[in-house]
C-alpha cells in the first residue's frame, strides 16, 4: 500500500511538471482543443484513493498536434503494469475550435475604442521632426504682434497698411480689434469710406489714425455724412475733411451742429466763411473749445485786435485758433514791439504767426544789418511780411537780402 502511495504521488509530480511545460505550447498548437487542455489541466489534482486512480486514469499516447487519440495498448482496456509509462485521459476526438472572422465593422469598432496617444509616449527621432507645433495664443500680451497670427482681421488690417505698433498705443484700440470679425464688422466700414472719398491707399494711414471707427455702427455714420450734406458740403470737401480728421465721423449729428454754430456766431462769420473755415481746418470740429476760447481772448485782450480784425486772421490763418497761447505771445511781442509791425500790418498777414521765432529773428537781423529792414509799404525797398518767412534761404538771399547763401551762413556764425 505504502509502494502505490509512493507511486501515486510521483505521477502527481509528474502532472504537474507536464501541466507547466506543454499546456502553454499546446494552446500554441492548431490541432489542440480547448476541451482537451481543460481535461488535461483537470489531472492536475487527483483523488487520494486507489479505486480513484483506477477510474480516472486511462492510457494515452502522446498528444501530437491534431487530435487527441489512445494509445493502441489502451485499446484492450488494461494497464501492463502501474510502473509503465505516465497514462493521459482518454480523450474525444473534437474539432478545432476557431477564432471569429474579424470583419471590418469590428475593426472600426476597435479602432474608435482606441484611445488617444499621449504626450508621455515615447516617439522615435524622425516622427518628432515631422511634428508641426502650432504656436499658442498668448493670454495677454502688450503688443498686438502676438495675436496676427491667430486672427483673420489683424492679418488683412495688416495687408491694408495698418501700423498695428501705433494702434495698441491707443486706449483700448488693441482690444477693440480683436474682438472684430473681418467680415461681419470691419468689411462694410471699409466699403463705407470707399463710398465717402477714401482711396484705397489712404486706408492704411487712416484706420491707424482711427481704429474706433470700425466699432461704430454703420447707420450711424451714413446719418452723420447725410448731415454735413445737408449743410452743402460738397463729397470731395466731405473726403478731405475726413481725411484730414480722422476722428470727424466719430462725433454725433448734434455736437457737429453745435460746433459749426460755435464757430459762425462767436467769429461772425457768414455760412460760406464758417465751411471755409472748417474745410481747412476740419479738425476745429473734433477738438476741444476751450483752447480757442483761450486764443480768440488772447488776440483782443492782450495783443490787442479789433474783432473784425481777428475775423480776418482767422478765416485767413485757421490755424492761430489751436495754436499755443505762450508761442503767439512771444511772436506778436517780436514782430509788434522789436521789428515794429503795426497791428493793421499783421493782420493783412496774419500767416506770419505761422513761423518760428528764430526763423523770423534771424532773417530781420540779417537784414538789419545789411540796412534793407523796411517792412512799410510806403517807403522805398519795401519787404513784405509774408516773403519775410515763407521764401526758401536761397531765394530769401537773392532776391530779398540781394546777398550770397554764404554771406547770411557767415552772418548766422555770429550769432
Amino acid at each position: 500500500m505504502a509502494v502505490w502511495a509512493r507511486q501515486v504521488s510521483r505521477w502527481c509530480g509528474l502532472l504537474n511538471t507536464a501541466r507547466a511545460v506543454e499546456f502553454p505550447r499546446r494552446l500554441r498548437s492548431r490541432g489542440c482543443t480547448a476541451r482537451a487542455c481543460r481535461e488535461f489541466a483537470a489531472l492536475a489534482v487527483l483523488p487520494a484513493g486507489k479505486e480513484a486512480v483506477l477510474c480516472r486514469l486511462q492510457p494515452c499516447r502522446q498528444v501530437s498536434v491534431g487530435s487527441c487519440s489512445p494509445p493502441d495498448s489502451a485499446k484492450g482496456g488494461s494497464f501492463s503494469s502501474p510502473e509503465s509509462n505516465l497514462p493521459s485521459v482518454r480523450q474525444e476526438q473534437a474539432k478545432a475550435e476557431t477564432l471569429p472572422d474579424l470583419s471590418a465593422k469590428i475593426l472600426d469598432e476597435d479602432w474608435d475604442d482606441i484611445p488617444p496617444s499621449s504626450a508621455l509616449e515615447v516617439i522615435s527621432e524622425e516622427e518628432a521632426v515631422q511634428i508641426i507645433a502650432e504656436p499658442l495664443l498668448p493670454i495677454q500680451s502688450s503688443t498686438l504682434r502676438d495675436y496676427v497670427d491667430h486672427s483673420e482681421t489683424l492679418a488683412k488690417l495688416v495687408h491694408l497698411g495698418v501700423d498695428l505698433s501705433q494702434v495698441e498705443k491707443r486706449q483700448k484700440a488693441g482690444q477693440l480689434l480683436l474682438t472684430l470679425d473681418f467680415e461681419k464688422d470691419v468689411k462694410k466700414i471699409l466699403l463705407f469710406l470707399k463710398d465717402v472719398g477714401i482711396e484705397d491707399n489712404q486706408l492704411g494711414p487712416f484706420l491707424t489714425k482711427n481704429p474706433y471707427i470700425l466699432g461704430e455702427d454703420l447707420e450711424a455714420l451714413e446719418t452723420r455724412v447725410a448731415y454735413l450734406k445737408s449743410k452743402k458740403f460738397g463729397q470731395s470737401e466731405i473726403a478731405q475733411m475726413v481725411s484730414r480728421a480722422p476722428y470727424l465721423l466719430l462725433f454725433s449729428v448734434e455736437r457737429l451742429d453745435n460746433r459749426l454754430g460755435f464757430f459762425k456766431n462767436e467769429l461772425g462769420l457768414s455760412v460760406k466763411k464758417t465751411k471755409d473755415l472748417v474745410i481747412r481746418l476740419p479738425r476745429l470740429l473734433t477738438g476741444k473749445i476751450e483752447p480757442v476760447k483761450e486764443n480768440l481772448q488772447v488776440c483782443q485782450i492782450e495783443l490787442g485786435f479789433q474783432r473784425s480784425e481777428i475775423q480776418q486772421i482767422v478765416y485767413k490763418t485757421p490755424k492761430i485758433l489751436t495754436a499755443s497761447k505762450k508761442r503767439l505771445r512771444q511772436t506778436f511781442d517780436y514782430l509788434h514791439n522789436i521789428m515794429g509791425i503795426p497791428h493793421h500790418m499783421l493782420t493783412r498777414f496774419p500767416q506770419v504767426f505761422n513761423s518760428k521765432l528764430l526763423r523770423i529773428r534771424e532773417r530781420h537781423m540779417f537784414l538789419a544789418f545789411l540796412g534793407r529792414a523796411q517792412y512799410d509799404p510806403a517807403q522805398p525797398s519795401y519787404i513784405p511780411l509774408d516773403q519775410l518767412v515763407s521764401l526758401p534761404d536761397e531765394v530769401f538771399c537773392t532776391e530779398i537780402a540781394k546777398a550770397s547763401m554764404q554771406d547770411f551762413e557767415n552772418f548766422l556764425k555770429t550769432l
